[in-house]
């Protein structure tokens, strides 16, 4: 759970569905899947009783920022774990990572498979993203530029482990694979992610939240 959530629950006989509306990004996965499911317009918005429970669960494995989780009725997870962990670089938003995932907030720990990360150093929720990139006109076009491969003994299927440096970077420990938007990709098993907006070198941090006095 993270700090602050807002945690809503909606049941059925065959699964329960929790949805933490602080970390909601309106990405609408949900809704695409299985929109009799999910529907802004109903009250409540999520009814999992209109579809069977496996769709149910593909729509929710489907939100990339972490905010649906699902349990079925008998109380096993049905969140799906990645093989690998991967960070998908949204241009001109986030970076969406997707894998076996613990993030480090002060002495606690959210261990997940999916988590928004911000990128344009606005958030109110840092260091997940809650669409600030959008009122701050924030543009990056998301691009690698380079691409570099896992050495072949790589154990991919490692966790990751995502530290928030105070006022600098987010330090992704283990495995990690970078996709761009311009379809190149990236590995590294220790990657200094930019969470201020303000590097030359996005999405790497570069130094720069050390001229701008970022906060965090």
């Amino acid at each position: 759970m993270t700090e602050g959530a807002k945690l809503h629950h909606y049941e059925s006989p065959q699964a329960r569905v929790t949805w933490d509306a602080t970390r909601c990004i309106h990405a609408a996965e949900c809704v695409r899947t299985v929109p009799q499911v999910f529907d802004p317009a109903a009250k409540p918005w999520i009814q999992p009783d209109k579809a069977d429970a496996d769709a149910v669960a593909d729509a929710v494995n489907r939100c990339p920022s972490g905010a649906l989780r699902m349990e079925f009725a008998d109380g096993t997870s049905a969140m799906a774990i990645p093989a690998d962990n991967q960070g998908l670089i949204n241009a001109n938003g986030p970076t969406y990572l997707r894998g076996k995932l613990t993030l480090r907030q002060g002495e606690g720990e959210l261990e997940d498979t999916r988590i928004a990360l911000c990128r344009c150093g606005a958030s109110q929720h840092k260091p997940f993203c809650d669409n600030s990139h959008k009122k701050i006109g924030f543009k990056d076009a998301g691009t690698l530029l380079a691409h570099v491969a896992a050495p072949p003994d790589t154990d991919l299927s490692a966790p990751l482990t995502i530290r928030q440096n105070p006022n600098g970077p987010l330090v992704c420990t283990g495995p990690l694979t970078l996709h761009g938007s311009d379809g190149h990709t990236a590995f590294s098993d220790t990657t200094f992610l930019c969470r201020c907006g303000g590097s030359a070198n996005k999405p790497y941090c570069d130094g720069t939240h050390k001229k701008i006095g970022f906060k965090s």
